[in-house]
């Protein structure tokens, strides 16, 4: 029986991923810096401060790391607060998991206050038992961390538990963890499909009429 369930947020419950692809470099652009190959790539799997210490320490941004943070936020906050959707489908499943009794969370590695505030105008905050941030976890999604402390929240084990997930890099994490994994297709990952349904446990195309007795 399922009992949980965790659940990414960019690019698994919004639609939101095409922000933080420009987001870095254009952070990096504003302090003359030239974004390196494979940046994009290198920062998605990061949480908030561990982007901060990785510009500082192989970028050369030389300010504060809290400033690092703020000046990256300030970049996407407006379309968190004001714009970004849900993508298709997500408040009609989340309420059909909440009313079956699921208990359900949010890991993400986007900060706690645009999390917040877009799930909440979605008006989806209020069915999540809580929300854990990479950053308070201690880890980004390259690591199994915030999944395990999240079960740890939860009350269930990795059996009872279905994580939703939408990068190649979180999906490899959490099944080579032991977790049972659902991939949600996203257009920033496109070119990934192959290894993500290779990976995961179950592969989904979208939330739509989604029956949450397949899990």
């Amino acid at each position: 029986m399922l009992r949980a369930a965790i659940f990414d947020m960019d690019g698994t419950l919004l639609d939101s991923m095409h922000v933080w692809n420009t987001v870095g470099e254009d952070y990096l652009r504003t302090k003359g810096k030239v974004p390196p190959d494979g940046f994009i790539e290198r920062v998605r799997a990061l949480g908030m401060r561990e982007t901060a210490g990785y510009l500082r320490d192989e970028l050369g941004i030389t300010d504060p790391p809290e400033q690092i943070i703020q000046e990256i936020l300030s970049f996407v906050n407006e379309q968190y607060l004001h714009t970004l959707p849900l993508k298709p489908g997500v408040k009609e499943f989340l309420q059909r998991l909440h009313g079956m009794g699921v208990r359900l969370c949010v890991a993400t590695a986007s900060d706690r206050s645009v999390a917040e505030a877009a799930l909440a105008r979605t008006g989806v905050l209020g069915l999540f038992d809580f929300l854990m941030t990479c950053d308070e976890a201690g880890s980004g999604k390259q690591q199994p961390l915030i999944f395990e402390r999240a079960i740890e929240r939860l009350g269930s084990s990795k059996e009872d538990t279905i994580i939703f997930e939408d990068a190649a890099h979180a999906v490899r994490t959490a099944t080579q963890a032991g977790f049972r994994v659902a991939a949600i297709y996203d257009e920033s990952a496109a070119a990934e499909q192959q290894l993500i349904r290779s990976l995961a446990t179950f592969y989904l195309e979208s939330f739509v009429g989604l029956d949450p007795a397949i899990f």
